[in-house]
């Protein structure tokens, strides 16, 4: 294949396939596309989904190119453009589900409504990390909750993913914020900001006691699912507490919230992607995030381990494990 219209990518073949490198043609933006030339793609939780055959709700038939989050370089733009040109530096969440090729790739073409420029304060790999995390954050704290000045916030699972970016911009946005996390990650939410709570060492009638005299949380942001969205009903003000989760797919009881008269939203953050409704909201969130990070006001943690692209399935694997201290990022 001719070097100077082809690429460099990693392809799953099958579920439970390795990643196995590849040269593919190289794409074009088509109406309303960018091309991207990615210098770096955040892996995230899904991509492994979608790698062993489990990510349905992601709708990306194998073999693929995975890989949603990047960050890179304007290369060519197609018809109907006009908030990008070559050479602007970008980022977003744009790829790999819904059948189109993601961002393990030296190339990529991409909606451009789903993009922002990259915060001029971070590297590549730093904006390669923050897209879902960070578009999951803001739809649930301030597209649904309407966080504000005041609002006593409760993250579950504060030090993760998307927990310690719900902590970060809650706060930016004059919340008192509180999460919950094991004892080790203690340090790591104060660092943040937050007030901890040890979820093994109070139950939910005692922190909501202990903090909020009995009247519950403004907000509680549920990163975790499972038991911990229950947790989450409990832990609700009365009147006027809003419950938000993005992992809120199982089956729950709704009457202890119901019973408290508060209400509930779920994030659904690949829905844009997947149906085109409210692309363009995306790219707003990401141009606001972008501000905020530029600001000093969001940080976003990254693992200590590099990969480049070679490197791709080791990456993964890290992740698989559980060993990453923070986003794991590919370097392409």
């Amino acid at each position: 294949m001719n070097p100077s219209t082809s690429m460099r990518a990693q392809l799953v073949a099958q579920p439970g396939g390795p990643l196995q490198p590849v040269r593919l043609p190289r794409p074009q933006a088509a109406a309303g596309e960018v091309l991207v030339r990615v210098h770096a793609s955040g892996v995230n939780p899904l991509d492994l989904k979608i790698r062993a055959g489990q990510g349905a709700h992601a709708r990306q038939p194998l073999p693929a190119v995975l890989g949603m989050d990047l960050a890179g370089v304007v290369e060519a733009i197609g018809a109907g453009v006009t908030t990008f040109a070559p050479g602007d530096e970008v980022y977003g969440m744009a790829s790999g589900i819904g059948g189109r090729q993601g961002s393990l790739a030296e190339y990529v073409a991409v909606d451009a409504r789903l993009l922002a420029r990259k915060p001029a304060s971070l590297s590549m790999r730093e904006a390669a990390a923050l897209p879902l995390i960070a578009i999951t954050a803001w739809e649930g704290l301030v597209d649904r909750a309407r966080v504000g000045v005041g609002h006593k916030v409760l993250v579950h699972g504060g030090a993760g993913g998307v927990g310690h970016i719900v902590v970060q911009l809650a706060r930016a946005f004059g919340a008192e914020v509180f999460a919950t996390g094991s004892a080790a990650q203690r340090e790591s939410i104060e660092a943040l900001g937050a007030s901890p709570i040890d979820y093994r060492d109070e139950t939910v009638e005692q922190y909501v006691q202990r903090l909020t005299e009995g009247e519950g949380f403004d907000i509680v942001y549920d990163t975790v699912g499972g038991a911990t969205l229950d947790a989450a009903f409990a832990a609700a003000r009365y009147y006027s507490g809003h419950v938000v989760s993005c992992l809120g797919w199982g089956e729950h009881k709704l009457a202890p919230l119901s019973f408290r008269g508060a209400s509930y939203s779920g994030v659904f953050t690949l829905l844009p992607l997947l149906s085109g409704r409210n692309a363009a909201h995306h790219g707003e969130i990401l141009a606001a995030i972008a501000q905020r990070v530029d600001a000093g006001e969001l940080r976003v943690r990254l693992d200590e381990q590099r990969f480049s692209l070679d490197d791709a399935e080791a990456a993964h694997q890290r992740v698989l494990r559980g060993e990453a201290r923070g986003k794991v990022v590919v370097d392409i």
